[in-house]
């Protein structure tokens, strides 16, 4: 088992999140957090942490929610690991907005 970073994070990136793991398993990129599988403990500290509910165990996740599984894995190897909470001055315009996967450059 392990948790994965879903569509809710696109373009929110909140990352309240990073700020939890004993691990230090999250990466990120340009409008998105992901976690990397390998590292993650399944401890489930960050779930609560994110406010925009885009924390899932990958055996709770929806069958539309499954490419995160793909995107997770793939993106977590490429993308720089992030320790520390950063500043996103676009968070509340994107909050609200679904089906927000197209956003995200694969």
């Amino acid at each position: 088992m392990t948790y994965i970073v879903t569509e809710n994070c696109i373009k929110c990136k909140y990352t309240d999140c990073v700020s939890v793991c004993p691990v230090d398993c999250f990466n990120e990129g340009d409008k998105f957090l992901v976690i990397n599988e390998n590292l993650c403990i399944d401890c489930a500290i960050c779930v609560p942490e994110c406010p925009v509910g885009a924390i899932y165990s990958d055996l709770d996740l929806k069958e539309n929610q499954k490419i995160f599984l793909k995107i997770n894995s793939e993106l977590s190897k490429v993308w720089p690991n992030i320790k520390k909470i950063k500043i996103n001055k676009n968070i509340k315009k994107w909050i609200n907005i679904k089906n927000k996967l197209h956003l995200l450059k694969l």
